[in-house]
């Protein structure tokens, strides 16, 4: 069931209630009302995981103002009563605490860097990471570590030993060419939207850039029904040469382990790596066209 829990914290469909309620406020700017619809629930349902991630949505769009005070306020408030809630409701049994949880620390990371502290930040974010490496923020902890230290370094290694369609290189043999990383997920809109562009570019720089799309199981198939891996495993397969047909080419490593290592809990996320193997981007979330084609140029000219 982790893999759900997991889809659940990146899931495109809003909740009703409280938490729909103060996203939209927030995406107003509108903290007063965020406040005061977090108020109003807390004085009827009391201090529950739903609301827990309602006030995460505070913390995240706080820093999304700039208002770093506000937000780091949010964030420890959150996380305090999140780990308290954890008596009642271990983590990943439910699907609000470890979205609270997850972003109350990403949260507290992004105002340290924000402020000039990104040590401080890396610092705290690894000491999550420890505390919570068994669990399904492990991606989230990583991503924001990532997003803060890893590019300017060699890549990790990618396990390549279970695949989709061609047998994927090792990242070491692919030294003296661009590589692409795009992380997908069978379920994900904008990996499907992505695949387009990166097939167009492929082709555009044909010879000098290797494609490589790493997946993971999640648990279910259609429309969230539960299954096993093998059946996972043909359904993903049959997405891939349907849904992902531009792309089907590329070598697709099917590995949990890749997407907890490479701090993948954004599906797409893209990784660019230069003809030493260095990460030179990093970057969790869609991209345009032009964004990555000149994302390329700047690789292949470093």
């Amino acid at each position: 069931m982790r893999a759900v829990f997991l889809l659940l914290a990146v899931g495109t469909a809003l909740p009703a209630g409280v938490i729909k309620d103060v996203r939209d406020a927030t995406a107003r700017n509108d903290f007063a009302t965020a406040d005061a619809a977090i108020a109003s629930y807390r004085k009827t349902q009391g201090v529950t995981p739903e609301m827990l991630e309602a006030q995460s949505w505070l913390a995240r769009g706080a820093f999304s103002a700039k208002k770093l005070d506000a937000a780091e306020a949010y964030a420890k408030k959150t996380l305090t009563e999140s780990l308290s809630a954890l008596k009642q409701h271990p983590l990943d049994s439910e699907r609000y605490l470890p979205i609270a949880i997850g972003a109350s620390i990403e949260v507290e990371g992004q105002v340290l860097a924000a402020r000039g502290r990104r040590a401080e930040a890396l610092e705290f974010l690894r000491a999550q990471l420890e505390t919570y490496k068994k669990s399904s923020l492990r991606p989230r902890i990583q991503k924001n570590i990532h997003l803060l230290s890893l590019e300017g370094k060699a890549a990790p290694a990618l396990k390549i030993a279970d695949f989709l369609g061609p047998k994927p290189p090792s990242l070491q043999s692919l030294r003296g060419k661009t590589v692409v990383l795009f992380f997908w997920a069978h379920w994900c809109g904008d990996c499907k939207q992505e695949a387009p562009i990166l097939a167009r570019l492929e082709k555009e720089f044909a010879g000098r850039l290797v494609l490589i799309a790493p997946t993971q199981h999640y648990g279910y198939v259609a429309r969230g029904e539960e299954a096993p891996k093998n059946v996972e495993r043909a359904y993903i397969e049959q997405t891939r040469l349907t849904l992902y047909s531009d792309i089907a080419k590329a070598p697709a490593p099917l590995s949990e382990e890749n997407f907890e290592v490479w701090g993948v809990s954004t599906t797409p996320t893209i990784v660019m790596l230069d003809a030493k193997g260095i990460v030179r981007l990093y970057h969790p979330g869609r991209m345009l066209y032009e964004e990555l084609r000149a994302a390329i140029e700047k690789t292949m000219a470093s």
